[in-house]
C-alpha cells in the first residue's frame, strides 16, 4: 500500500485531497495544527510541529512515505484587514519556508524516494506586465505571501538540483469549493445567496464588482497536485482555468442559480477590498500538455454548485 503524508489536511484543498489518495487505496497520514497525536511515526508526547526539525526527522524516518504534500499556508482574503507587519512575515516564513526546509532536508537525510509536491501561489508573480502568465513568467511578489511562496519554489528547485530529491511545485490559482472559509469572497456570496432566499430584503455588500480573477473549483486542483507527483521527473506547473471572470459574474450566475435577481440583494461598497491587486490568469497548458488535466467543470458549473452544495463537511 502506498502511504501519503498530507500537510494541511484541515484545510479545503487537503480535506479533499485526503479524501481523493485514500480512495485511490493510499495510506495517508493527516498533518494539522495539533492533529498528529503520538503514533507510530512520531513517538514524542508533545504535538506535532512541522516546524520542529527533530519532529519531521521522526516522522520521515517511521514513516518513509511514498508522497509528501505540503498544503498548510498562511494567508488571508482580499477583504481582511491587512497589515504587513512582523508577526505576519514570522508566521508567513514559519509555514510556507521554515516548515518546507525542515521536510526537504529530512528527504534528503532519511527517505530519499519520497516525492514532495510544494502548493504555491499565482501571487509569486506579484503585477506582472502581461495578464496571462506561464511557467516562464518572471516570479515578481508584492505581498508578503507571494514573497514567502516564491521562497518555497525556489527552496525546491534548489534541493532538487543540488540534492536530487523529487520536490514539483504546483502554482495555484483561485480556487474554491464548499468548504471556504467565510472570509473568501465565494464563501461570503454563496452565504449571501442563502440569506437572501431566508429575508427579501437582504443586502450583501461586496468591494469592488469589476474586479476579475481565474476561478476554478478546488477538487479538480488536488487531481492536478496528484498529476504532478505522477510526472518522470519533478518540476513546476501552473493549475489554471486560463479564464477570466469578474465578481459580478459570479454574483450573477450564483443569485440566478437560485431564482433570484441579484441587483436587488447585492451593494457594491468601496473600501470593503484590502488590497487591490491587478487579475491574475494561468496558462496551464504544459500541465494539461504531460499529464491530460483539465477542469471538470466550467465556470457556471462550479458556482451553481457551491450554491447548491452550501457547507460540505462530508
Amino acid at each position: 500500500m502506498k502511504s501519503a503524508v498530507v500537510i494541511g489536511s484541515n484545510g479545503q484543498d487537503g480535506h479533499y485531497l485526503s479524501l481523493s489518495l485514500e480512495q485511490a487505496g493510499y495510506k495517508v497520514i493527516r498533518i494539522d495544527q495539533g492533529l498528529l497525536k503520538p503514533s507510530e511515526f512520531f513517538a514524542s508526547r508533545e504535538p506535532f510541529d512541522i516546524c520542529r526539525s527533530d519532529h519531521v526527522d521522526s516522522l520521515l524516518k517511521n514513516s518513509q512515505p511514498d508522497e509528501i504534500y505540503h498544503l498548510a499556508a498562511f494567508h488571508q482574503s482580499a477583504q481582511d484587514d491587512y497589515v504587513e507587519s512582523l508577526e505576519i512575515l514570522e508566521k508567513s516564513v514559519l509555514v510556507n519556508e521554515y516548515s518546507l526546509f525542515n521536510l526537504l532536508s529530512s528527504i534528503t537525510k532519511f527517505s530519499k524516494n519520497t516525492r514532495l509536491f510544494y502548493a504555491a501561489s499565482s501571487l509569486i508573480f506579484g503585477e506582472p506586465e502581461l495578464e496571462i502568465q506561464t511557467e516562464n513568467t518572471p516570479i515578481n511578489p508584492v505581498t508578503l505571501y507571494g514573497i514567502t511562496k516564491a521562497s518555497g519554489l525556489f527552496l525546491c528547485r534548489k534541493f532538487r538540483k543540488e540534492h536530487g530529491i523529487y520536490a514539483a511545485c504546483g502554482i495555484l490559482y483561485n480556487h474554491e469549493s464548499p468548504r471556504r472559509a467565510e472570509n473568501f469572497l465565494s464563501k461570503k456570496i454563496t452565504l449571501g445567496v442563502a440569506n437572501a432566499l431566508k429575508d427579501k430584503n437582504y443586502i450583501l455588500e461586496l468591494g469592488n464588482l469589476s474586479a476579475y480573477a481565474d476561478w476554478g473549483y478546488a477538487p479538480d486542483y488536488v487531481e492536478a497536485m496528484k498529476l504532478i507527483l505522477d510526472q518522470e521527473k519533478p518540476d513546476d506547473y501552473i493549475v489554471a482555468t486560463g479564464e477570466k471572470h469578474s465578481v459580478k459574474d459570479f454574483v450573477s450566475i450564483a443569485f440566478q442559480s437560485a431564482g433570484l435577481d441579484w441587483t436587488k440583494h447585492v451593494k457594491e461598497t468601496a473600501g470593503i477590498v484590502k488590497r487591490i491587486t491587478a487579475p491574475l490568469i494561468g496558462d496551464s497548458s504544459k500541465l494539461r500538455k504531460i499529464s491530460g488535466w483539465k477542469p471538470s467543470l466550467t465556470f457556471d458549473q462550479m458556482v451553481k454548485t457551491l450554491v447548491d452544495k452550501g457547507v460540505d463537511f462530508e
